[in-house]
């Protein structure tokens, strides 16, 4: 008989589809946070596994803050139509104009925390109970925190020392009137894993991940791509780069790194020689030590 034995990448794609099943079971208004990025295309992807043939029993929702790159709209746009999946759009535009959130002024300015209250109106507008994302524990120490199941108050808020105990796969979902989840099934995943499950998957990515080129001001150690929403400092001057995105975001806070990986093979050998986190390229994690931690105190992905 010919044994068959999993390999790392089979372990992690059972344990996620595991949970994605787990939250299935135990909530009643599930959604998949989406956000165009290679973490939550890889957990649509793994979503299609494990209710196949069936479609995914989950609408995508993504928040979006009016200032995303196009390729990243017309690719969340061109999935969800071939999955034949329900998409739920919260505007932080929408927020902005019905005084939800104040905008932010300045040449640092960002819409990125302006996301936590779009996020929890339409958790709450929707009656969400189980918002499902695609953080991993390697991306930051705030993630490093968190369980499969994540539990938020009433509030929509998050506190880390008030974690439930995940024994033997067991997860629980239980929550009072007003509260909700979030569950992470990638958790246990690192960048490097997730880059060969897309190349062992073959999975379509935005050309974003790609190295092109496009014009950028060097800003905070990275290339910061040039678009109708950034503010130029002075004594900035912009310039035509052959870069790439490790990771996405808005536009105007998301850096790209010198690069000429232009295939999957590529990406694969760049990560593996890489030291810093991918997230190093972020302007709002720049900005203090516990920035994450405390937008994820908030209400945040």
């Amino acid at each position: 008989m010919k044994k068959y034995f999993l390999n790392y990448l089979d372990e992690l794609e059972s344990e996620a589809v595991f949970v994605l099943r787990e939250v299935y079971a135990q909530f009643q208004n599930p959604v998949i946070l989406f956000s165009g990025g290679k973490d939550s295309i890889v957990l649509a992807h793994l979503a299609k596994k494990a209710f196949y043939p069936s479609k995914i029993p989950f609408p995508l929702m993504h928040i979006d803050t009016g200032h995303n790159f196009p390729e990243t709209i017309q690719f969340r746009d061109d999935l969800v139509k071939n999955l034949g999946a329900q998409l739920i759009v919260g505007s932080v535009q929408e927020a902005i104009d019905n005084n939800r959130v104040v905008e932010e002024k300045g040449k640092n300015a960002t819409r990125n925390e302006l996301q936590i209250t779009t996020l929890l109106d339409a958790i709450e507008s929707n009656k969400i109970d189980c918002a499902i994302g695609g953080g991993r524990r390697d991306e930051e120490k705030a993630r490093a925190k968190e369980r499969f199941f994540s539990h938020r108050d009433d509030f929509g808020q998050w506190t880390p020392k008030n974690q439930r105990p995940e024994l033997w796969n067991l997860y629980n979902g239980k929550m009072h009137h007003g509260e909700h989840f979030r569950a992470f099934p990638i958790s246990n995943w690192t960048e490097m894993d997730v880059w060969n499950y897309i190349k062992r998957e073959n999975i379509e990515i935005p050309s974003l991940y790609y190295a092109h080129e496009r014009e950028v001001v060097l800003r905070n150690g990275s290339w910061i791509p040039v678009s109708e929403y950034l503010i130029m400092q002075e004594g900035e001057e912009t310039k035509i780069k052959k870069i790439r995105f490790r990771t996405l975001g808005d536009i105007t806070i998301t850096g790209g790194i010198e690069s000429d990986a232009n295939t999957l093979e590529k990406i694969v050998g760049e990560v593996s020689a890489m030291r810093e986190t991918e997230r190093g390229n972020r302007a709002d994690d720049k900005r203090s030590e516990t920035s994450m931690e405390d937008r994820k105190k908030q209400g945040y992905f």
